[in-house]
């Protein structure tokens, strides 16, 4: 039970506390800093602990972004490079291999793989990243191509998402990320990344990989140009979709980071808009299972504070991160399995290692398997 509610939230309190569905009005209203962002993450942890109970989810993974070569000119970000920019690169498969043996070796379960959308690399190179890391690592799970770049795959091949994800699947494809998302209201797509794939692509190309089975997650990023009804519509798509699909494993919050990007003359949002963020998510995304604090992102101590405030997950060990370190995230390269589940016991949590598809790690002295699969609302 909660132990002090403001009368501004005890009518969102009562159906909180009897399961039931927030409006919009609703949701709009917890953005007003007059609600008491401390109560406020007393609710949405009642909900993080109806479904998760007291763990905290990790993973150990590693990051590939196999080109920062793009041809889009997104405001926020600090990442991609033009053809001749110094800055710009193209993996190999002999680097690409070579970093799939260190996440082999390093214990990883998944491999997050993103990158720019380079004009001069067909569809069958971006084939051929996943094609090339499953034939070796056949137990690594990966995780790839948001819709924008499964968009600009369709415009490469001028064939069907389904086709294309078909294919994917088929080379070593395991469920897709949730980056490309931003904010889908028009009134700020529009001006932050007008030329990739729309909101409706973005939801329809989710939509297209859960009916293949495919899971997915989903991102928003916050702290920008949006503002508080931007971002509640932009939940309440998301909980439409999954609704319909029931695809969606986890929601991550992700901070704007505004260094070197066209925007840099934003501040990045603070801790207490992070927190409320993540405390506003939980509690309208009420399909979604899992709610995570990308600790590369909002830093540690405001992602440790989030497990208070809604988030069950801290993500993982995060590897070769280079999107958000190039706009600015001053948070460690990447973090031991030691260090994560310390971050987790200090947040007073039990630290859970699980892979891509919420199975619970098992090691031993010979390796790894993924066991049970963690259900919704189990306490630990």
């Amino acid at each position: 039970m909660i132990r002090t509610v403001s009368a501004s939230l005890e009518p969102i309190r009562e159906k909180v506390e009897a399961g039931e569905r927030l409006d919009a009005r609703e949701a709009l209203s917890l953005w007003d800093e007059s609600v008491d962002l401390h109560e406020l993450g007393e609710l949405a942890n009642l909900v993080r602990e109806r479904k998760n109970g007291n763990a905290g989810y990790y993973n150990i993974n590693t990051h590939l972004n196999p080109t920062n070569v793009c041809v889009y000119r997104c405001t926020f970000c600090a990442f991609r490079a033009d053809l001749r920019d110094p800055r710009g690169y193209v993996m190999d498969d002999a680097q690409i291999l070579a970093r799939g043996r260190e996440a082999v070796d390093a214990g990883s379960t998944e491999m997050h793989i993103v990158g720019g959308l380079h004009h001069q690399k067909d569809y069958d190179w971006y084939l051929g990243v996943i094609r090339v890391l499953h034939d070796a690592y056949p137990t690594l799970h990966l995780k790839a191509w948001t819709p924008v770049e499964i968009d600009w795959f369709r415009h490469l091949t001028k064939r069907s998402v389904r086709e294309i994800l078909v294919e994917m699947r088929d080379a070593g494809l395991g469920s897709l990320p949730g980056g490309g998302a931003e904010i889908f209201h028009p009134e700020v797509r529009d001006k932050i990344c007008e030329h990739k794939a729309d909101t409706d692509a973005w939801l329809d190309i989710h939509r297209t990989a859960h009916s293949l089975g495919l899971r997915s997650n989903a991102t928003m990023l916050y702290g920008h140009i949006e503002n508080a009804f931007h971002r509640t519509d932009h939940l309440l798509r998301l909980r439409a979709l999954q609704d319909e699909t029931g695809g969606f494993q986890t929601f991550i919050p992700l901070a704007f980071h505004p260094d070197n990007t066209r925007l840099s003359h934003l501040s990045k949002p603070s801790a207490t808009m992070s927190l409320r963020t993540m405390a506003v998510s939980r509690l309208v995304l009420d399909n979604f299972d899992h709610v995570k604090a990308y600790w590369i992102m909002l830093g540690i101590g405001t992602a440790q504070a989030a497990l208070a405030y809604g988030a069950d997950d801290l993500d993982g060990t995060v590897r070769h991160e280079l999107i958000y370190h190039d706009a600015g995230a001053t948070t460690p390269e990447v973090l031991s399995v030691d260090q994560i589940r310390r971050l987790i016991r200090e947040a007073g949590r039990d630290p859970v290692e699980r892979d891509t598809l919420y199975h619970e790690v098992v090691r031993d002295g010979s390796g790894w398997h993924s066991g049970a699969k963690i259900p919704s609302g189990a306490v630990r």
